[in-house]
Parts: C-alpha cells; structure tokens; sequence
C-alpha cells in the first residue's frame, strides 16, 4: 500500500506541473504567433481570457459528473485534453484557412484539461493517507510554482540554443509530460474522499452552510492577492530595473513564482509544527505589509522587492484554504473542490482587473492600483477569523 500511495502523490505532483504546461507554455509564443500567422495582438490576447472562460466553464460543470464517470476517468481524461490541445497546436493553425481559428480550437481543447486538473488534483490528494494532509496540499501546491519556473526558464533556453522558429518541436516535447502522466495516474490507486457507501454532499446542500460561503470568500480573495500583483510584476520589473521586457518576465513574475513555491515548499516540510489559521494569518499581514511597500516605496526597485516578498506570503492561500474546506466541510466531495476552484479562478480574474481599474481612475498610476486591490488580504484575513470562531463553534 505504501508504495502505492506514493505512486498516487507522485502523479498528482506531476499533474500540477502539466496544468503549469498548458497554462504557461503558450504565452510565451504570442509573439511568435504575431508574426507567423499575421495576427493582431488583440486577438492574440483574446487567449488568454478564452483559456480562462474555458478552465470556468468546466469548474462550473464538472461538480455534476466527474462523480458520475469516477476520478479516475476524469483525470485519465484531462491529461488526454491537455496532451492532445499542445499536439493540435502543432498543425491545426496551418491545416485551418484560418491559423486564428486553428489555434483558438487548440487553447479550448488544452483548456478543458487544465480545467479538470484544477478541479481533480486536489481531491485526490485529499483522499491520500497522508499523515498531515496540510503539508501534503501544501508540498502538492508547491509543483505548480517550480512547473511554471521549469516552463519559463527550459522554453527560454530551447529558444535560445535551438531558435523559436523551432517552437513546434518544443511543443510536442512538453505535450510527453501528460502523456507519461496519463499512464502513471492509470495504474495508480485513486481513493474516496468519501467513506464506503456514502455520497458527497450535493451543491444545494452546501449552500445552506454558513461556513461554505466564508470559504468561498477566503478562495477568491486568495487568488485575487496572488493574481493582483502576479500579473503585473513584469511591468515593475521593467520600471525599476530599467530592463528589457523577456528580462522582466525572468525578475518579475519568476521572483514571484519562486518565492510563492517556497513558502508552500517550507509549509510542506515544517507544516506539523505550525498552526494553519496562525500561519494564514501572518501571511495574509505580511501580504497587506508588501502591498504598502510596492504602493509606497519611494524607488522603484523597492516595489520589485515587495512584489518578491508578495509571492512568499500569498504561497499558502490557495492549498490552506482548500485544505480548512476538507476539515470543516464534512462529506463535501467533488462539489466543494469544483466550487472552490470556481471561486479561485474568478479571484485570479478580478484582482488584476480590479487594479487595472482603479490604476484607470488614477491616471494609469499602477501603484494606486495595487493599494486599492488591499482589499483582498484585508477580507481573506477576515475570513480565516470568521472560519475559526465558526469552527471553534
């Protein structure tokens, strides 16, 4: 058994590193596309929110029937989605008249697999027989960060060595790694959150309970104090250091992503020594301390450092929140995670367009922007008082 639940945690570590593939990868060939295909960047950008509308979507829907097919179909299924969409992108632009519409078909088909991984990850590590499944969902976390870097930093040296005229043959070479995945997840045990005979609780059922809505608060003002400074740290990176913008991208948001999956990294090993909600807690007032200090510092390169400093303290957001929702939500199943990555999704939204909008109001000042996106470590931190005195209820 023990071999075979390390087989399980293994796959579930590798599955996050493909959601950071299929989210992270293509991006980086915008430009690329830009120029092959004559297409402007508007519709180029348009991805992006098409990738995420997508991933929504099957948030959405996927709390009706991954219980019905099994786990273990749903996640066989996403690895297939998330290999084939790379795969398709290698061909369906130039086979298509039209190399936009070749490509958007690719971005929904990749998307719906980066969807379900979301979605389905999470519960089955849940359902492991860890010891402490908060450093468990913490450590799990963590995959996705170090994927994201391994996509930024191995794609940028390819292009460097091989040329991004080479692109495609990258592609398929990250398109293996769900491949490989897909046989690992095949024949490794998949356990219920559920106890034998029992069914998880119905999304009408958890919306009669109090504590279901203070956590869906929590998991979007998680992903909107990640998502708020996240999406623009290149720009910071760019203002303060005076550097050219792929530059930016590496100092920027890969200082964010390093710092973010080390603060996961170290909850992971250490996190049985710590109290969850006091960790959160600190978190979230250092998260506030780092957003004054990137609104406030007087040099620029002071903002970066504060951008870094964001990553560590909002590293423990998202896995401790889903993991409070294992705890205090008894028997909420494949519902409770499907709504919980809902509602993270729409915080990874709104926090970069709240600030967006607020930086508007002030005159394109990206600084007021990201005060007034405070809001979101302020109401999280609210939120872990309100789960604790509920809990302690």
């Amino acid at each position: 058994m023990r071999t075979d639940y390390h087989k399980t945690t293994a796959a579930c570590f590798i599955g996050y590193i493909v959601q950071a593939i299929v989210n992270n990868f293509v991006p980086l060939l915008f430009v690329t596309f830009q120029k092959s295909y004559h297409i402007s960047l508007s519709k180029i950008t348009a991805l992006i929110t098409i990738n995420f509308i997508i991933q929504l979507i099957i948030d959405l829907l996927s709390a009706g029937f991954i219980d019905r097919i099994g786990y273990r179909a749903s996640i066989i299924t996403a690895h297939i989605f998330s290999a084939a969409g790379l795969i398709l992108l290698t061909f369906l632009p130039e086979l298509l008249p039209d190399a936009f519409l070749g490509i958007v078909i690719s971005v929904i088909v990749y998307a719906v697999g980066g969807g379900l991984l979301e979605v389905l990850v999470s519960p089955i590590m849940e359902a492991c027989p860890t010891d402490n499944k908060e450093k468990a969902m913490s450590l799990l976390h963590s995959f996705y960060c170090w994927g994201h870097m391994g996509v930024v930093l191995i794609s940028t040296a390819f292009f460097a060595s091989a040329g991004i005229e080479n692109w495609k043959i990258l592609t398929l070479i990250w398109s293996a790694v769900p491949i490989c995945n897909l046989f690992l997840f095949a024949n490794a045990p998949i356990f219920s959150l559920n106890a034998e005979g029992e069914k998880g609780l119905s999304v009408k059922q958890l919306f009669t309970k109090k504590i279901f809505w203070i956590l869906m608060l929590m998991m979007m003002c998680s992903g909107a104090s990640e998502q708020a400074v996240s999406q623009w740290a290149s720009v910071f990176a760019e203002q303060g250091l005076g550097i050219s913008k792929t530059a930016g991208d590496l100092a920027g948001p890969m200082a964010f992503a390093m710092l973010m999956g080390t603060s996961r990294l170290l909850y992971g090993k250490y996190g049985h020594k710590l109290d969850l909600d006091r960790f959160i807690t600190y978190s979230c007032i250092l998260c506030i301390a780092s957003y004054l200090c990137i609104s406030f510092a007087p040099v620029p390169a002071l903002s970066l450092i504060g951008c870094a400093v964001c990553g560590f303290s909002v590293g423990i957001f998202w896995p401790g929140t889903f993991s409070k929702a294992a705890v205090s939500v008894k028997g909420g199943g494949t519902a409770l995670f499907a709504l919980l990555a809902l509602a993270g999704d729409l915080g990874c939204s709104s926090g970069p367009a709240f600030a967006g909008m607020a930086s508007f109001r002030f005159h394109n000042n990206l600084k007021a922007g990201i005060l007034a996106a405070i809001i979101f470590p302020i109401l999280l931190l609210l939120g872990v008082r309100l789960s604790r005195r509920y809990y302690e209820r």
